[in-house]
């Protein structure tokens, strides 16, 4: 995908440098520490940006950077293009028949240096991110697929396809939420509807579609469901509107990775599955991470399952709550990092002020395996929240707190009132790591970081009509770079 990795470096290799001075910065995981920097850089794309169909830009559910294109200036800017992957399109009142795409930004650099502070009326230039192409992603017979609530459809298996989700008019239903993109041009696609893994060609021509273990599959009334209960225009809501078991509506796959040595793909569940406490706001911390060998890209197969344990916190009322995971990026095959948060809290939406944003690392590496047993089946691996006795979940260690305020201010941004622009949108769901290309520091990366503003403008236009987003917000699709030290990466 991106960045080869070195296993058994990182397996081994203790980073040297002196890190007391950074200490409440780094997290050790199986002998390696990482040392997170913090920002450097901010930019943005305006919330009323238009792509080449005519429609309102959808920003960043997935995002991969192309390395390839990614280079260091003799000034020490950096240039580069990377592809930002919408979901499924605006939707506050139900599901539209928004066509899934993919976009492709270009990307100028400026950061500054770790702990400095940005010249004034310049603290959110240092990312120039600039709309360059849209391409269409169609089904595997090259028709239009949707955005639009599968409802009750499915498209029959058929050749190396799997039973599809399928909207009423048709058309394979996506809701994409994260994309790798392969040294050869075709994608990886996951989505949370499904929740598949689907396989596009470079020109967005669906190729093949992977299905999760059977225990992730929603079901309704014995059979596969996927409704996400967001009917769109004419649709009804599904009954019950909560599957019985398998993924909770709208908590598909969202985070996806490649390793860095191209042999494994991560796909891990946002939140647990519906048997597994998913039922439940305050049970579902239990969700599943998924290992595939990646050898034949046309047919994934899985290898390893982990139960990972997401993050638990208190909200202004001391009830608890689960920080649903929004997006991972792999650094070998037992570790990868997890974009993890609250939801309700920031610009755009009612809540001021959120209380979990954080970017932390999971460990797998001494956790129990449950791929191929009955847990892929029937038999719930954390009834009502509780894992079982016999299995041992991944470590999960904190690496980036996105709501440090200190580190926010450098850049005139805050969490919390007043709730402008520059308090932090809700959505924070794309990661991808570039290489700082400094031979001083050779173990040094600038991690990306973008939201999904959920297509909020109040000059909007979509499937052939205008709208203004609720609450009367212009919320733009923003990009956050930090500095991170992470041994045992190399670039390509």
């Amino acid at each position: 995908m991106t960045l080869p990795l070195l296993s058994a470096a990182l397996a081994t290799f203790v980073f040297a440098a002196p890190v007391a001075a950074l200490a409440d910065n780094s997290v050790t995981v199986g002998g390696v520490t990482l040392v997170n920097k913090g920002r450097v850089a901010i930019g943005r794309i305006p919330a009323n940006q238009r792509d080449k169909f005519g429609e309102t830009f959808g920003s960043g559910s997935g995002m991969s950077i192309d390395t390839k294109s990614w280079a260091r200036n003799a000034d020490g800017s950096y240039k580069g293009s990377l592809w930002l992957l919408p979901d499924r399109g605006y939707n506050a009142v139900g599901t539209t028949d928004y066509r899934p795409r993919l976009n492709t930004i270009d990307i100028e650099l400026t950061p500054v240096a770790p702990g400095a502070t940005p010249p004034a009326g310049k603290e959110q230039s240092g990312v120039v991110a600039m709309l360059a192409d849209t391409m269409l992603l169609t089904d595997n017979k090259g028709a239009d697929t949707t955005g639009l609530d599968p409802a009750n459809g499915t498209r029959q298996p058929e050749g190396d396809m799997p039973l599809l989700p399928e909207a009423p008019n048709g058309k394979i239903a996506l809701d994409d939420e994260a994309i790798v993109r392969l040294s050869d041009g075709t994608m990886f696609i996951s989505d949370e509807y499904g929740p598949y893994i689907y396989r596009f060609s470079a020109d967005g021509h669906m190729m093949s579609a992977t299905q999760p273990p059977a225990a992730l599959l929603p079901m309704r009334h014995g059979a596969v469901n996927f409704a996400s209960n967001n009917p769109g225009p004419g649709e009804t809501a599904p009954d019950p509107k909560d599957p019985t078991s398998g993924r909770q509506n709208n908590q598909g796959l969202e985070g996806m990775s490649m390793t860095p040595d191209g042999k494994f793909l991560i796909a891990v569940l946002q939140s647990a599955a519906r048997q597994d406490g998913g039922d439940s706001g305050s049970t579902r911390q239990n969700t599943r991470a998924m290992v595939y060998d990646a050898a034949d890209l046309a047919h994934l197969k899985l290898v390893h399952e982990y139960v990972v344990p997401l993050p638990v916190f208190k909200d202004d009322k001391g009830k608890t709550v689960v920080a649903a995971q929004s997006e991972i990026v792999a650094l070998s095959p037992t570790n990868f990092l997890m974009l993890a948060r609250d939801s309700g809290n920031g610009y755009g939406q009612k809540g001021e002020k959120s209380l979990y944003r954080s970017i932390d690392i999971v460990d797998v590496s001494a956790a129990t395996d449950i791929h191929g047993t009955a847990f892929d089946a029937d038999k719930p691996v954390a009834p009502k929240g509780v894992v079982d006795s016999s299995v041992k979940p991944a470590a999960v260690s904190q690496f980036i707190d996105i709501n440090d305020s200190a580190d926010l201010a450098r850049f005139g941004l805050h969490n919390g009132a007043p709730n402008d622009r520059n308090n932090l949108s809700e959505k924070w769901e794309a990661m991808s790591l570039a290489s700082v290309q400094d031979p001083k520091l050779p173990d040094d990366y600038f991690l990306f970081v973008a939201n999904d503003n959920d297509f909020l403008t109040q000059d909007g236009f979509q499937v052939g009509a205008a709208y203004k987003g609720d609450g009367g917000a212009d919320v733009d699709t923003m990009f956050q770079v930090f500095q991170v030290t992470i041994p045992g990466l190399s670039a390509k």
